[in-house]
């Protein structure tokens, strides 16, 4: 696999990164777990064996279930082999400490490394803007950690494009290290929400990794309407066991996307996951490297394969169009 430079980073990655949002998760109705941690442990073992290097998760993700399984899996690699992001928001040990302030930052970040069994992270993201909490301060705290190793990059996750811009420039007055890498939602079909974000993105050369690259599993294309209007879901499948599928994901213009997907895939011998995929690769003005939350080996290898999957400006036309 031919690694790519994810911005001003410095960092060599993986084209595609390994989400870990589903390691541990649990629905409160059904009780069922997506990714349990025997699961975990093959889909890292086959993502680094098909080349990847780039493992993304969060201080939260599945109770802190997700780091800790990294961290056990770490225990048997090569840790610089790695570029491990995490983030920090939510508390993963007092609900009364969800926010930015120096005091959770520094406690996220230490109980981050103990799980993941590291020294450092790579990336650390703020998942969200605090705003009660001004973000010098936030930054003046990543800017120690930095300086103390624990930290070597600092991102932004969902956020409003004008918060973006103010963290870029309370770092660039304070001399603090700024943002280089962002993890917003982004896909074919999510686009419009983000779009002043991206803006943002493309003039600070800021590299962008985008979460839910392919809609929650819709744009895979394993969702098909029927008769009466229902959507009929695999068995499994997010559209199953997520109580709120059909609310977040499932809006008319995502068909309209869908379609033009599969007209392209069937042009290019690909499948729907890969085009939507390669969409977001063949962007020229971004550094754009997806998140990708494969639950199996097979789907993992089917995602990697749109490194493979060439589109021409008309196809990359087509699906741009695609909303309008």
């Amino acid at each position: 696999m031919e690694y790519v430079r994810l911005g001003e980073t410095g960092l060599e990655v993986s084209p595609i990164a390994l989400g870990t949002w589903r390691f541990g998760m649990e629905h409160e109705e059904t009780g069922i777990v997506e990714t349990g941690r025997d699961e975990a442990h093959e889909l890292l073992d086959a993502y680094a064996d098909m080349g990847g290097n780039f493992i993304d998760t969060a201080n939260g993700y599945g109770g802190g279930d997700s780091e800790r399984w990294i961290g056990e899996w770490l225990d048997e690699q090569d840790r610089e082999d790695y570029v491990i992001a995490s983030k920090c928001y939510w508390s993963d040990v007092s609900r009364f400490q969800e926010n930015l302030s120096a005091k959770n930052v520094r406690a996220e970040v230490e109980g981050s490394l103990k799980k993941l069994d590291t020294e450092y992270l790579d990336i650390l993201y703020l998942h969200r803007f605090d705003d009660e909490t001004p973000i010098e301060k936030t930054l003046r705290t990543i800017d120690d950690l930095i300086s103390e190793g624990k930290v070597h990059n600092v991102g932004l996750s969902t956020a409003d494009a004008w918060k973006l811009t103010k963290g870029l420039w309370k770092a660039d007055v304070n001399n603090y290290e700024a943002f280089t890498v962002t993890q917003p939602q982004y896909s074919a079909v999510y686009r419009e929400p983000v779009a002043e974000y991206l803006d943002v993105c493309e003039d600070q050369n800021l590299a962008v990794c985008p979460y839910s690259p392919l809609h929650g599993g819709f744009l895979t294309g394993k969702y098909e309407r029927v008769g009466d209007g229902t959507v009929k879901a695999p068995d499994g499948s997010r559209g199953e066991i997520d109580e709120h599928f059909e609310d977040w994901y499932l809006k008319e213009e995502a068909w309209d996307v869908l379609e033009e997907i599969r007209a392209v895939a069937e042009e290019t011998d690909a499948s729907p996951a890969q085009v939507s995929l390669a969409w977001l690769l063949h962007h020229e003005d971004l550094t754009i490297v997806p998140i990708i939350g494969a639950r199996t080996p097979d789907q993992l290898k089917e995602n990697l394969g749109a490194v493979d999957v060439e589109l021409t400006d008309e196809q990359f036309d087509r699906l741009e169009a695609a909303m309008d």
